[in-house]
């Protein structure tokens, strides 16, 4: 078996008297940084949609602005309901502990999902071209935070004797999945090259929700597969003998992206 050190590096980046920018930290940032820049690219390339939008750079701001924060609280409360609710729910106060760690994705996502309804219906605006133009960028941020994830020695996989194993600290000495290192590839930069060339090259952002669609499957299917790999939650474990929470939250999520896949081309066909 090929074993690989963990490498020795802090997830402080740099601290300034009491105040420490972690790489989880900047993860977020520079991955809503980039969405919002993109976003904004995207939003000017006429061409790429089917239906002129109405869409102007201030409304991007606004969209990130509204969704940094439903991104956090999503991502908060879907960990505490999905991944530790009975002990939030006798120490409801530490819910607001952010800096002890624990965020959702799908808890994240369903945050985004509420928010766009919300900016959607106020702006006047497609819902399914805004989380186009989200699910079109958002694999950035999740390459980010999972390689940071890894910095941090956390979310790291099961033991392993037939690839690549790590020996992380505090696992008790045992070669592990880097599973955050599949996560980021596949979930973050796969991801984005798949979709980036179905917009680019095949102009998909004319089929309104495909976008979305390919992103909901392809995440959904990713997750699900390297769960196999990754460590579950200590205070969760395995459900129904073999399946993770994250799996069984994944499922849902592969549907509604057939789902709307489906319904994308139905309304090209429309036209």
């Amino acid at each position: 078996m090929l074993s690989i050190t963990f490498p020795t590096v802090s997830p402080i980046l740099f601290e300034l008297g009491p105040i420490a920018i972690r790489w989880y930290s900047l993860a977020y940032i520079v991955g809503f940084l980039f969405s919002w820049k993109y976003i904004q690219y995207l939003t000017q390339q006429k061409s790429f949609f089917a239906i002129r939008h109405n869409i102007t750079s201030k409304d991007v701001d606004d969209l990130i602005f509204y969704g940094v924060i439903g991104l956090i609280l999503g991502a908060r409360f879907g960990y505490v309901l999905f991944y530790n609710f009975n002990y939030y729910i006798s120490e409801p106060i530490r819910i607001f502990y952010v800096w002890e760690g624990g965020l959702s994705f799908h808890g994240g996502l369903l945050g985004i999902i509420l928010t766009v309804i919300l900016f959607s219906k106020n702006k006047d605006f497609t819902f399914l071209t805004l989380t186009d133009l989200i699910c079109a960028s958002a694999p950035v941020g999740l390459f980010l935070g999972r390689i940071s994830n890894f910095i941090n020695a956390e979310l790291y996989g099961r033991p392993t004797e037939v690839f690549i194993g790590i020996i992380f600290p505090n696992t008790e000495g045992l070669h592990r999945h880097p599973s955050q290192i599949y996560e980021a590839l596949l979930e973050g930069l796969l991801i984005f090259i798949v979709l980036n060339i179905l917009i680019h090259r095949y102009k998909k952002l004319k089929q309104t929700g495909f976008i979305s669609g390919m992103f909901l499957v392809l995440y959904s299917l990713f997750r699900f597969l390297i769960e196999f790999t990754r460590e579950p939650d200590i205070q969760v474990g395995y459900i129904f003998n073999y399946l993770t929470m994250g799996m069984i939250l994944s499922l849902p999520m592969f549907l509604f992206g057939v789902i709307l896949i489906i319904y994308s081309k139905n309304n090209v066909s429309k036209k």
